[in-house]
């Protein structure tokens, strides 16, 4: 029995009906966005019961051989991830990120494909933070979408690195997360660091929509008290 409600025919299915009128090359780089997307899913699957094993007191031998891998190899997949702290909200905000670049083909992830991701996660604090001051999920990506590059020439395969504003985006995440007493980075302290990242575009597109750091920190801070059962969202 496959321990997913969800099959071959069920993907293919979707494909198909998400790319209507498409020729059998397009639906072959489609294909391989969502494989990206699945597999990046699939490892932070993985890592969260990672993490509530190693929270039970469960030993890196007993992980890997749960997983099929030595102790070292265990350790070093799960203790090397720069997003170990990022709640699962968050993480699924990068790879969308991740996939926004992809998909304009672009070489690169930046603030503005960071921007996006958080508005892939309807659920996170970062999104209902930023719809409370525009109103519109849509005047948010039309912004985004006139400050993004040109789309490029061909999709990239494999590792799409970061821009280093995004990296200090990222950075300034954690930094936001220990400045409000936290010991998780989720999407409000993801939003934090992107208007904290002053060059980057996506700062430039937040204070175009009339934020400031400032109201942004007392914004996240003021909606973490009230998720102060729920962390990380």
């Amino acid at each position: 029995m496959s321990p997913l409600n969800i099959g071959l025919a069920d993907l293919i299915a979707r494909l198909d009906e998400d790319t209507p009128g498409a020729d059998h090359l397009a639906r072959i780089s489609e294909a391989q966005l969502r494989n990206r997307t699945l597999t990046d899913l699939g490892n932070q699957l993985v890592d969260h019961y990672v993490s509530k094993a190693k929270e039970a007191g469960a030993s890196w031998s007993e992980i890997g051989d749960a997983i099929g891998v030595t102790k070292q190899a265990a350790q070093q997949r799960h203790t090397s991830n720069p997003f170990e702290r990022f709640t699962e909200r968050n993480r699924h905000g990068i790879v969308l990120a991740q996939e926004a670049a992809r998909t304009y083909k672009h070489d690169s992830i930046g603030t503005e494909h960071l921007l996006l991701g958080l508005l892939g996660e309807p659920q996170g604090l970062a999104y209902k933070v930023l719809l409370a001051e525009t109103g519109s999920e849509q005047t948010i990506r039309d912004a985004i979408e006139a400050a993004l590059p040109p789309a490029g020439q061909k999709t990239l395969r494999g590792h799409i690195p970061f821009r280093p504003e995004s990296k200090e985006a990222i950075e300034q995440a954690s930094r936001a997360s220990a400045e409000l007493g936290n010991d998780w980075v989720g999407t409000g302290h993801a939003l934090l660091g992107l208007i904290r990242t002053a060059q980057s575009p996506a700062a430039q597109i937040l204070r175009e929509l009339g934020f400031t750091a400032d109201g942004l920190h007392a914004a996240v801070k003021a909606e973490l008290a009230k998720r102060s059962d729920s962390p990380g969202k």
